[in-house]
């Protein structure tokens, strides 16, 4: 399972969404500008405030970081 922390305002948050999109990986999405219980859990998680973030099967990504979230989704489809 894929969770997506993001805001409607960053600009690298729509990136790694889209990058999702293409690689046709379904994930959900949580913005954390409204939703006070994701920011807590990611805040509490990853213990950065930064968007975007990304959980992949219990793998903290913070940032649109292409190379590692890659690697996180091969670990999953094995």
């Amino acid at each position: 399972m894929i969770k997506v922390y993001s805001t409607p305002t960053c600009p690298w948050c729509l990136r790694l969404k889209q990058f999702l999109k293409e690689k046709n990986v379904e994930y959900t999405d949580f913005d954390v500008s409204k939703d006070v219980n994701a920011r807590n859990e990611m805040i509490q998680k990853s213990g950065q405030m930064g968007v975007p973030q990304v959980e992949i099967n219990g793998t903290w990504i913070v940032g649109f970081d292409k190379p590692a979230i890659e690697e996180a989704m091969k670990k999953t489809s094995k």
